[in-house]
């Protein structure tokens, strides 16, 4: 007969997790508890989501944000999702702006005026003094914070931003692998600038940016094979492409067709619905975006969280 020192589970009745709104939420406020008909299939799959984002890590992580054109959704898609990360997961994320055109990761994530009134340090003087960090309170005093989400911002100086080398990158994420198990890299426009075969070569997995009309499709597409052929098949097989409407598209545009025509060519392919909170170009936070945009940034968290074996 087993007994509660070897197998105590088998003397508790395993409970059903409590339901959060709808009608099964409702009956089982109603009742105090008493009628517990257990989570529905739409709460069922957000705490699946919850669940993956939030998996504990062993090591450290980077997933790489990138696209061919600006102006589709990079930052706001780095902003967002490294949000979500902070929210669900237990140890805080980083992100990294190695964007070499001025990159706004910071003004996206803090607002412009806070930016503007806090330290103005950046990536160039991280690097002037990355042999004096030996700790993350050192570390902290380059680093910019929307909540639990830690970040880097770009250098604004256009002689200086796109000066950052691969080098120099590489010594970057060799610092932040130290203290954070989750970083995001918003690499700016393009694949060929000269931080990009660093961010390249240190990349667990990528984050593919596109719109939706014929030329970004073509150009995510261009992307992909572009990486399968210089060396990066896996990254290019395992890319997530999350494709951002950001201009609310007209309706003679297919999207079926050009989700179509790069859901192939990929792990993972997520969009983004239309939403103010990401298309007016300030501001990202999660408290004022639509459902369907919040969930789809959850599912880009879980599938990059995925992609770390």
């Amino acid at each position: 007969m087993p007994d509660f020192i070897s197998s105590p589970g088998l003397f508790v009745k395993e409970q059903k997790p409590r339901p959060v709104g709808g009608f099964r939420g409702a009956l089982y406020k109603m009742t105090g508890g008493a009628w517990n008909l257990g989570p529905g299939a739409k709460q069922r799959q957000e705490d699946d989501l919850a669940r993956r984002i939030s998996r504990q890590l062993q090591g450290s992580y980077n997933t790489a944000i990138l696209s061919l054109k600006g102006g589709i959704g990079k930052t706001s898609t780095t902003v967002g999702v490294g949000l979500t990360l902070a929210e669900y997961r237990g140890d805080a994320p980083c992100a990294i702006d190695a964007n070499p055109d001025s990159g706004d990761l910071v003004e996206r994530a803090l607002g412009e005026g806070i930016y503007q009134q806090a330290s103005p340090r950046t990536i160039t003087d991280l690097l002037e003094n990355i042999e004096s960090i030996d700790s993350l309170t050192a570390l902290a005093r380059y680093m910019h914070h929307a909540g639990r989400l830690h970040l880097i911002a770009g250098e604004q100086d256009p002689e200086v931003s796109d000066s950052l080398t691969a080098a120099e990158y590489l010594r970057i994420r060799k610092l932040i692998s130290s203290y954070y198990s989750v970083a995001l890299t918003d690499c700016g426009t393009g694949v060929t600038h000269n931080a990009m075969s660093g961010i390249l070569q240190s990349a667990d997995n990528l984050v593919i940016a596109a719109g939706y009309a014929v030329s970004g499709a073509k150009r995510a597409r261009s992307t992909l094979h572009w990486l399968a052929s210089h060396g990066y098949e896996d990254l290019a097989r395992n890319a997530i492409v999350v494709i951002t409407d950001k201009d609310e598209v007209s309706s003679r545009v297919d999207k079926d067709a050009i989700e179509e025509h790069l859901s192939g060519i990929c792990r993972e392919l997520i969009a983004v619905p239309h939403d103010r909170g990401v298309a007016d170009g300030d501001l990202v936070t999660l408290d004022v975006l639509k459902p369907e945009t919040r969930r789809a940034y959850k599912e880009i968290a879980a599938a990059i969280v995925d992609g770390y074996r």
